[in-house]
């Protein structure tokens, strides 16, 4: 089997990569500080949307598939920022094994 054909013409997106960093809130806990690290095209495809309650509150989980050209440094807990959107990174691979790709699973930020 040979390699995965992707059309490199479906990343019709900008999205801005971000790396959050952890920022001492002065009360012994962090706060989240995100940062751009750089700037790439992608292909965003929505998979799911689930609602489940947790104590009484109800949460909402969104995740999507970011497909984009192969970017050294790129790893989980990072994120994809799309205008007001931030979606984090939970796992990403390789998905034919050549180096050309990467395919991202992403949660939407609340």
């Amino acid at each position: 089997m040979g390699p995965l054909f992707i059309d490199p013409g479906l990343f019709t997106r900008r999205a801005a990569i971000e790396r959050n960093e952890a920022v001492p809130d002065g009360s012994g806990g962090a706060a989240d500080h995100w940062t751009e690290v750089g700037e790439t095209s992608v292909r965003v495809e929505p998979l799911s949307a689930e609602a489940r309650e947790r104590f009484s509150q109800r949460i909402g989980t969104v995740t999507h598939r970011v497909t984009l050209r192969r970017r050294a440094g790129l790893d989980r807990g990072m994120a994809f920022r799309l205008g007001s959107r931030r979606l984090v990174i939970r796992w990403l691979h390789d998905p034919d094994e050549s180096g050309r790709y990467l395919v991202c699973r992403c949660e939407e930020e609340a």
